[in-house]
């Protein structure tokens, strides 16, 4: 399966791009705000992410 994600400001814009996509086969679905975000950040986490592990004393010292 392959997918993308086209995220538009202009409605007209995006309902035509949304018609086009459906009217070449495509399955087109739609994403709420709060979706859009949460996959977002779990890509920017998978990005940063170094596998290694942080004391709790580390992380309440940065928080202080």
């Amino acid at each position: 399966m392959n997918a993308i994600i086209i995220h538009g400001t202009d409605k007209k814009n995006t309902r035509l791009i949304s018609e086009l996509a459906k009217k070449l086969g495509a399955k087109v679905s739609g994403l709420t705000e709060n979706q859009y975000e949460d996959l977002m950040l779990g890509q920017t986490m998978e990005k940063i992410k170094t596998d290694e592990t942080v004391s709790k004393t580390d992380i309440v010292n940065l928080l202080k």
